[in-house]
Formats: C-alpha cells, sequence, structure tokens
C-alpha cells in the first residue's frame, strides 16, 4: 500500500520539489500551504507522515505540532530554513520524530521519510518471543505499538517508542548514546548527542506528567538505562 505523505510548507516551489520526488517514489502526496490548512487536511484524511515547515503563516510548524501531539503520534519530519540549534531542539521537544534544513537533496529527504516509516513499520511487527513487555509499572504492548504506565497510555512519537522499546528488552543494561542512535535511526542516519538527549528528556517529561517520577536513568559518562518505573 502506498504512504500517504501530507506537505505543509508556504512556499509553492518547495512544496512541488518535495510532492515530485515523493511521487517518484511511489508515495500518495496532500499539500497544504500554511500551518491551518495543514490541520484541517489532517483532520480530514489519514497520513502517514507529515513534512512540516516551521516558518509558515497561519500557524508555524511548531505549533501545528503542538496541536497535533493533543491527539495523534502520527510521525513528523520539520523543514527549516534556519539552521538554528534551538529550533531543531524544541521541534523534537514537542513531538517532532525528525529535521532538515533548507536548501536540501529531495533524495535524502525521501530517504529520511523512508527511515521514519520503514521504522514504525518494523516496530509494529508481531514479535513472537514477547509481544507484551513489562517492567515495573510500565507496559509495552509491541503490536500495539503502545506504551502505557500504571495503566495509563503514553503518547510516544515513532523514535521514542523505539528508543524505550531498545531499553525495556535489556532493562538491566547501560545503553550509550550511540547505541541508541544506531538503533532509533537506521539506515546510517546521523544525529547528534543532543538530539538523543532532547528524545529522552521528552520521554521523560511524558511520563513524569503520568505519575512517574523515574522511567529513564542516565549514568554519567555511559549513557542511559531503563529505571524502576514505579
Amino acid at each position: 500500500m502506498n504512504k500517504h505523505i501530507l506537505i505543509a510548507d508556504d512556499d509553492a516551489h518547495i512544496r512541488e520539489v518535495i510532492s515530485f520526488a515523493l511521487k517518484k517514489a511511489g508515495m500518495q502526496v496532500t499539500l497544504a500551504e500554511d500551518g491551518r490548512q495543514a490541520l484541517q487536511q489532517f483532520n480530514a484524511q489519514a497520513v502517514d507522515l507529515i513534512v512540516l515547515d516551521i516558518n509558515m503563516p497561519e500557524f508555524d510548524g511548531l505549533e501545528v505540532c503542538r496541536e497535533l501531539r493533543k491527539t495523534s503520534d502520527v510521525p513528523i519530519l520539520f523543514l527549516s530554513s534556519r539552521d538554528d540549534e534551538i529550533d531543531r531542539i524544541l521541534g523534537l521537544e514537542i513531538g517532532g520524530d525528525d529535521y532538515v534544513t533548507k536548501p536540501f537533496s529531495p533524495r535524502e529527504l525521501v530517504a529520511r521519510i523512508n527511515v521514519i516509516l520503514k521504522r514504525i513499520h518494523s516496530a509494529a511487527k508481531p514479535v513472537i518471543e514477547a509481544s507484551n513487555l513489562y517492567h515495573g509499572k510500565l507496559r509495552i504492548q509491541v503490536e500495539q505499538h503502545a506504551a502505557s504506565w500504571n495503566n495509563q497510555v503514553i503518547g510516544l512519537t515513532a523514535t521514542e517508542f523505539a528508543i524505550l522499546l531498545l531499553l525495556i528488552r535489556q532493562p538491566n543494561r547501560v545503553f550509550s548514546r550511540d547505541t541508541i542512535m544506531n538503533s532509533a535511526y537506521s539506515n546510517n542516519v546521523y544525529v547528534s548527542d543532543r538530539t538523543i538527549d532532547s528524545h529522552i528528556r521528552h520521554i521523560r517529561q511524558k511520563f513524569n506528567d503520568a505519575g512517574c517520577e523515574a522511567v529513564i536513568e542516565t549514568v554519567h559518562g555511559v549513557g542511559y538505562k531503563l529505571a524502576s518505573c514505579q
């Protein structure tokens, strides 16, 4: 089945370039020229991923992401004409899955989209040996791509879910940032240590909001491990 991608960017040329590249890769495309239209398009039809420009009128990309994350964990790849680290970190912290700076290579953009979609597909595959994983009050339903703590559903992005799934499968192991990066970002896509830290911080915040004071521990100088989840 063809994947359906929503492209939201106020630059018509950018929309055309991305649309052409995605259609050539066999994907279905829907276009939006501002943030408000992006939300309308998303609510009107099912999409598998959103390419979301940060700097748009009628709600910028960050505002759109915050609104979407209230009800959906649809993967989001941010675009920005600025290479400011604060934009990149903020975008990931509020629920983005990846970030690409303009100008960009259409082939790289398609590759990054495929990585995200492949990661979601792989995480959703049935796991024969353990489709439900438990640690303390944490529960991971692998087939449903769902996480909960103390029977409260925790909304995670695809990348956040991949990180938590890695940790719970070996709850006593300390994982380096490189190991987490290689697991969460396949196909040799490089992200910085700061990006991994941002994802961890966002996971912690979501669980903390649900009443879980410790879900991931920092082992200074080494990396991260699953906490008691009590």
